[in-house]
Protein backbone atom coordinates (compact mmCIF):
# COMPACT_ATOMS: atom_id res chain seq x y z
CA UNK A 1 0.00 0.00 0.00
CA UNK A 2 1.31 3.43 -0.91
CA UNK A 3 0.65 6.85 0.50
CA UNK A 4 -1.47 7.69 -2.52
CA UNK A 5 -3.79 4.81 -1.65
CA UNK A 6 -4.63 6.01 1.87
CA UNK A 7 -8.13 7.40 2.29
CA UNK A 8 -10.01 8.96 5.16
CA UNK A 9 -12.74 6.84 6.78
CA UNK A 10 -16.30 7.57 5.68
CA UNK A 11 -17.87 10.50 7.55
CA UNK A 12 -14.60 12.04 8.78
CA UNK A 13 -14.57 14.74 6.11
CA UNK A 14 -17.61 16.96 5.67
CA UNK A 15 -18.19 19.67 3.11
CA UNK A 16 -17.79 23.24 4.41
CA UNK A 17 -21.01 25.21 4.76
CA UNK A 18 -21.14 28.05 2.31
CA UNK A 19 -22.53 30.97 4.26
CA UNK A 20 -24.66 33.71 2.77
CA UNK A 21 -26.16 31.65 -0.04
CA UNK A 22 -29.75 32.76 0.41
CA UNK A 23 -32.43 32.52 3.10
CA UNK A 24 -33.72 29.19 1.84
CA UNK A 25 -30.37 27.59 2.57
CA UNK A 26 -30.66 28.54 6.24
CA UNK A 27 -27.35 30.44 6.16
CA UNK A 28 -28.41 33.56 4.24
CA UNK A 29 -29.06 37.16 5.23
CA UNK A 30 -26.64 37.69 8.10
CA UNK A 31 -24.99 34.27 7.66
CA UNK A 32 -25.04 33.56 11.37
CA UNK A 33 -22.90 36.60 12.25
CA UNK A 34 -25.58 38.87 13.67
CA UNK A 35 -26.30 42.55 12.92
CA UNK A 36 -23.43 44.75 11.76
CA UNK A 37 -20.52 45.18 14.15
CA UNK A 38 -16.87 44.30 14.18
CA UNK A 39 -17.24 40.52 14.22
CA UNK A 40 -19.67 40.51 11.29
CA UNK A 41 -17.19 41.98 8.82
CA UNK A 42 -14.23 39.80 9.71
CA UNK A 43 -11.99 42.75 10.62
CA UNK A 44 -10.76 41.39 13.98
CA UNK A 45 -7.07 40.66 13.66
CA UNK A 46 -5.42 37.81 15.58
CA UNK A 47 -4.51 38.47 19.25
CA UNK A 48 -6.77 41.55 19.35
CA UNK A 49 -8.08 42.14 22.89
CA UNK A 50 -10.38 45.09 22.48
CA UNK A 51 -7.65 47.70 22.42
CA UNK A 52 -5.88 46.81 25.66
CA UNK A 53 -2.23 45.72 25.69
CA UNK A 54 -2.00 42.27 24.16
CA UNK A 55 -0.93 39.29 26.21
CA UNK A 56 2.06 38.64 23.97
CA UNK A 57 3.29 42.16 24.78
CA UNK A 58 2.47 41.95 28.50
CA UNK A 59 4.38 38.70 29.07
CA UNK A 60 7.89 40.22 28.91
CA UNK A 61 6.92 42.70 31.64
CA UNK A 62 5.37 39.98 33.78
CA UNK A 63 8.10 37.42 33.28
CA UNK A 64 11.26 39.48 33.35
CA UNK A 65 14.65 37.95 34.07
CA UNK A 66 16.16 36.84 37.35
CA UNK A 67 19.60 35.33 37.80
CA UNK A 68 19.27 32.43 40.28
CA UNK A 69 23.05 32.43 40.92
CA UNK A 70 23.24 36.10 41.94
CA UNK A 71 24.78 36.74 45.36
CA UNK A 72 23.25 39.61 47.32
CA UNK A 73 25.70 41.62 49.43
CA UNK A 74 25.26 44.25 52.13
CA UNK A 75 27.36 47.21 51.03
CA UNK A 76 29.32 49.29 53.54
CA UNK A 77 31.24 52.35 52.30
CA UNK A 78 34.66 53.37 53.56
CA UNK A 79 33.41 56.69 54.94
CA UNK A 80 31.26 54.77 57.45
CA UNK A 81 34.33 53.00 58.84
CA UNK A 82 35.83 56.23 60.18
CA UNK A 83 34.10 55.72 63.54
CA UNK A 84 36.39 52.74 64.27
CA UNK A 85 39.51 54.91 64.28
CA UNK A 86 43.03 54.29 63.04
CA UNK A 87 44.50 50.81 63.35
CA UNK A 88 41.18 49.19 64.21
CA UNK A 89 40.28 45.62 63.31
CA UNK A 90 36.96 45.52 61.47
CA UNK A 91 34.92 42.38 60.82
CA UNK A 92 31.29 41.63 59.94
CA UNK A 93 30.59 40.98 63.64
CA UNK A 94 31.93 44.39 64.66
CA UNK A 95 29.89 46.06 61.91
CA UNK A 96 26.75 44.43 63.32
CA UNK A 97 27.62 45.58 66.86
CA UNK A 98 28.08 49.20 65.70
CA UNK A 99 24.79 49.12 63.78
CA UNK A 100 26.38 49.53 60.35
CA UNK A 101 24.85 46.21 59.22
CA UNK A 102 21.27 45.52 60.24
CA UNK A 103 20.63 42.33 58.29
CA UNK A 104 22.41 39.22 59.47
CA UNK A 105 23.00 36.14 57.38
CA UNK A 106 24.06 38.03 54.24
CA UNK A 107 27.66 38.58 53.08
CA UNK A 108 29.25 42.00 53.58
CA UNK A 109 31.01 43.92 50.80
CA UNK A 110 33.21 46.95 51.41
CA UNK A 111 32.68 49.71 48.84
CA UNK A 112 35.02 52.53 47.89
CA UNK A 113 33.03 55.69 48.66
CA UNK A 114 35.07 57.88 50.99
CA UNK A 115 38.63 57.62 52.27
CA UNK A 116 40.16 54.78 54.28
CA UNK A 117 41.36 55.27 57.85
CA UNK A 118 45.09 54.75 58.45
CA UNK A 119 46.18 51.20 59.28
CA UNK A 120 42.77 49.51 59.55
CA UNK A 121 42.52 45.75 59.17
CA UNK A 122 39.28 44.90 57.40
CA UNK A 123 37.80 41.40 57.14
CA UNK A 124 34.80 40.97 54.84
CA UNK A 125 33.28 38.66 52.26
CA UNK A 126 34.05 40.93 49.27
CA UNK A 127 35.79 44.21 48.40
CA UNK A 128 35.42 46.52 45.47
CA UNK A 129 38.59 47.32 43.54
CA UNK A 130 38.62 50.96 44.69
CA UNK A 131 38.03 50.02 48.35
CA UNK A 132 40.88 47.51 48.31
CA UNK A 133 43.24 50.04 46.73
CA UNK A 134 42.38 52.79 49.25
CA UNK A 135 42.74 50.51 52.27
CA UNK A 136 46.13 49.19 51.16
CA UNK A 137 47.31 52.70 50.21
CA UNK A 138 46.47 53.84 53.76
CA UNK A 139 48.63 51.08 55.26
CA UNK A 140 45.76 48.72 56.06
CA UNK A 141 45.18 45.08 55.22
CA UNK A 142 42.34 43.27 53.46
CA UNK A 143 41.18 39.76 54.40
CA UNK A 144 38.59 37.77 52.45
CA UNK A 145 36.35 35.18 54.12
CA UNK A 146 33.84 32.74 52.68
CA UNK A 147 30.26 33.88 52.28
CA UNK A 148 27.85 32.45 54.88
CA UNK A 149 25.16 29.93 53.90
CA UNK A 150 21.85 30.85 55.49
CA UNK A 151 18.66 28.80 55.73
CA UNK A 152 16.59 31.97 55.56
CA UNK A 153 14.79 32.71 52.33
CA UNK A 154 16.22 35.57 50.25
CA UNK A 155 14.60 38.95 50.63
CA UNK A 156 13.94 39.40 46.92
CA UNK A 157 12.17 36.34 45.62
CA UNK A 158 10.67 35.65 42.22
CA UNK A 159 8.73 32.45 42.13
CA UNK A 160 10.22 28.98 42.31
CA UNK A 161 13.58 29.95 40.77
CA UNK A 162 15.03 31.48 43.95
CA UNK A 163 13.78 28.63 46.09
CA UNK A 164 15.38 26.03 43.84
CA UNK A 165 18.69 27.93 43.71
CA UNK A 166 18.72 28.37 47.51
CA UNK A 167 18.20 24.65 48.10
CA UNK A 168 20.90 23.78 45.57
CA UNK A 169 23.38 26.13 47.28
CA UNK A 170 22.61 24.65 50.72
CA UNK A 171 23.01 21.10 49.46
CA UNK A 172 26.33 21.92 47.78
CA UNK A 173 27.69 23.66 50.89
CA UNK A 174 26.68 20.79 53.16
CA UNK A 175 28.27 18.27 50.82
CA UNK A 176 31.57 20.16 50.87
CA UNK A 177 31.65 20.44 54.67
CA UNK A 178 30.60 16.87 55.44
CA UNK A 179 33.58 14.39 55.54
CA UNK A 180 33.57 11.67 52.95
CA UNK A 181 32.99 8.40 54.77
CA UNK A 182 32.72 5.05 53.12
CA UNK A 183 29.62 3.11 53.98
CA UNK A 184 30.61 -0.06 55.76
CA UNK A 185 28.32 -2.76 57.07
CA UNK A 186 28.47 -3.14 60.90
CA UNK A 187 30.46 -6.16 62.10
CA UNK A 188 28.29 -8.97 63.52
CA UNK A 189 28.35 -9.39 67.31
CA UNK A 190 30.23 -12.48 68.53
CA UNK A 191 27.96 -15.32 69.64
CA UNK A 192 28.21 -16.44 73.30
CA UNK A 193 30.16 -19.60 74.09
CA UNK A 194 28.16 -22.80 73.79
CA UNK A 195 25.41 -21.23 71.68
CA UNK A 196 24.56 -22.59 68.27
CA UNK A 197 25.76 -20.63 65.30
CA UNK A 198 22.96 -18.55 63.75
CA UNK A 199 21.52 -20.04 60.60
CA UNK A 200 21.22 -17.86 57.49
CA UNK A 201 17.74 -16.59 56.77
CA UNK A 202 15.83 -18.67 54.27
CA UNK A 203 13.62 -17.08 51.70
CA UNK A 204 10.00 -18.07 51.21
CA UNK A 205 9.49 -20.98 48.89
CA UNK A 206 7.71 -20.15 45.70
CA UNK A 207 4.28 -21.67 45.33
CA UNK A 208 4.19 -24.40 42.75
Amino acid sequence: MGLHELKSPPGSRRNRRRRGQGDSAGQGSYAGRGFKGQKKRGSVRPHFEGGQLKLVKRLPYMRGFHNPFRVEYIGVNLDRLERFGAGAEISPESLIERGLVNRTGLPVKILGTGEAVQGIKVTAHAFSASARAKIEAAGGTVTLIAAPVSDAAPVKRKGHIDERARKAALTKAQAQEAPKQERQAPAPEPAPEGAAAPQPARGRKAKQ
